[in-house]
């Protein structure tokens, strides 16, 4: 099985290239996070790869077939997006049932489950659904089609902390009992960070990123101390950011470090991949 593979793809918009030349393999049973700024050209590759856009250039293969108008294997994939794809006059409960005509494996008992823990009522229409319940509705979905691969596209979109850490859980639980790709584009970098094997960075169309995020979060590290003291130490270190709060100051350092070396009074914490990100996408 070579997962989902994306050769060379690109895409324009008129005069906007969304994509340049990208190229991509979304291994099976893991999670990754696709991560970029807004227009970075997530939900273009996203879409290009559920067979929603067609690219310019380039081929997606999804377990080596072809994936352009390729019924045998788009089954294979679902995408949660943030448009709702479908009809608002009908209720939860008959999405579900119709989902389960196109996707064989949709567990309609699992989908009730967690509609009922969520508070998600299964017989309100869905053009009645505040932005966050017609997240949940769509998470529903994405979390009981039983695809191969899942792509989650701002998955949280409007939800509150508690039924954001409600679907970090049951996604961990779903991966957990039978593994399966799951792609997770978001903002929510701070909250998605612990769940994630692999990070994909975009920016403007292109791939700056694309590793385990244990390697990427070995390869530089976080010192805490007062401001006079990270001035001294973080002199001829490659610094991707500092920041100063009183007397205090904080800098994210590229690199590996010897602890035992460390001055005293300084702390030393693991490379954060949100100030990573940013620094990294910054348009300066």
């Amino acid at each position: 099985m070579n997962g989902i593979e994306v050769n060379n793809v690109s895409k324009n918009f008129g005069d906007t290239l969304a994509l340049n030349q990208v190229s991509l393999n979304f291994e099976p049973n893991k999670i990754y996070g696709l991560l970029g700024r807004n227009g970075a050209g997530k939900s273009t590759l996203l879409n290009i790869i559920t067979n929603r856009l067609f690219p310019d250039d380039g081929t997606v293969t999804i377990e080596g077939l072809i994936g352009t108008e390729n019924d045998v294997a788009q089954k294979k994939v679902y995408m949660m997006s943030e448009k709702n794809l479908y009809p608002k006059s009908m209720t939860c409960q008959e999405v579900f049932k119709w989902s389960k005509l196109f996707y064989p494996n949709f567990d309609l008992e699992y989908a009730t489950k967690i509609s009922n823990q969520f508070g998600l009522g299964l017989h309100k229409k869905i053009r009645t659904l505040s932005t966050g319940f017609s997240s949940i509705f769509k998470i529903v979905i994405a979390l009981s089609v039983n695809t191969p691969y899942v792509l989650f596209d701002e998955p949280v979109l409007g939800l509150d902390a508690n039924h954001r850490e409600m679907f970090y859980k049951m996604l961990i639980e779903k991966y957990s009992d039978a593994s399966f790709t799951a792609i997770i584009s978001t903002h929510l970098i701070e909250e998605v960070a612990t769940i994630l094997e692999h990070v994909m960075i975009i920016k403007n169309g292109e791939i700056l990123i694309n590793d385990s995020c244990e390697s990427l979060l070995s390869s530089g590290y976080t010192v805490s101390g007062t401001a006079q003291q990270i001035d001294a130490f973080i002199l001829e270190k490659v610094v991707i950011a500092t920041d100063t709060l009183g007397g205090l100051k904080t800098a994210t350092v590229m690199g590996n470090i010897d602890k035992d070396i460390v001055p005293l009074g300084l702390e030393i914490t693991g490379l954060d991949l949100q100030r990573f990100f940013i620094k990294l996408t910054n348009e300066e």
